[in-house]
């Protein structure tokens, strides 16, 4: 059994008494708000959930994580990215990603990007939590990801994709930024083949727990410059 939040106080119970089937569901209930879904994320938390279900709250162990500065990109991608073919920008169409992250895949049925989700980072974004890494081509949006940016942990949540290897551009273009803004770590939540391939790794879930509480120090919010992210990949 797992606990049920009140609505009034985002006090989630300690991570370790999470289940182990299904890996890291913590509890259910609570609301949210910009509060609650930043406190989570704080303690190695996040909500995740389908339409019709609660709100449910989780952390797996173990954790998937990329060390930005030792992101894994393949030769063909950085002859994609010394191209420049596309244009990268930050923070320019948040609710335009979220749309497309959430949209229906020929692999998956249905989205855990619910409409209440989308209302909850779009909100978190309005504040300068919540950004996104675009990818354009010839004016149009074919690609990007969206995350939150806590201190110096940035936590992924989703990405896409309309045209080859866009998300993976906006992917190399964010682990740059973090390397170069000093970020510690970028979570990816779940363990995938796919993230594995971009150099993500599995952390212990306390390892990752205790970390946090050095990275999301120093927090500060704000949108993102829509350059922010640019970078030459001549080299």
């Amino acid at each position: 059994m797992i606990p049920c939040l009140p609505p009034d106080h985002p006090a989630f119970p300690p991570t370790h008494k999470a289940l182990r089937d299904p890996n890291g569901l913590l509890a259910a209930g609570g609301q949210l708000a910009p509060e609650w879904i930043l406190a989570a994320y704080r303690q190695g938390i996040f909500p995740w959930f389908s339409q019709g279900d609660p709100i449910l709250w989780w952390s797996p162990d173990p954790r998937m994580v990329v060390i930005p500065e030792q992101a894994r990109l393949t030769g063909s991608l950085r002859k994609t990215l010394r191209r420049g073919a596309f244009e990268i920008r930050c923070d320019s169409a948040f609710p335009a990603v979220m749309a497309a992250c959430a949209a229906p895949r020929s692999y998956a049925d249905g989205t855990w990007i619910v409409d209440e989700m989308r209302e909850a980072y779009c909100a978190l974004h309005e504040l300068g939590w919540a950004h996104s890494v675009e990818t354009w081509i010839d004016g149009e949006l074919v690609g990007g990801l969206y995350g939150v940016a806590i201190g110096r942990a940035f936590f992924g949540e989703s990405m896409f994709h309309r045209a080859t290897d866009a998300s993976k551009i906006a992917f190399a273009h964010l682990v740059r930024l973090l390397t170069r803004e000093n970020f510690a770590i970028l979570d990816c939540q779940m363990s995938t083949a796919h993230l594995a391939s971009l150099g993500g790794q599995e952390m212990p879930r306390q390892e990752f727990v205790t970390g946090l509480k050095e990275w999301t120090q120093d927090a500060v919010a704000g949108k993102w410059p829509a350059d922010f992210a640019r970078a030459n990949w001549s080299i």
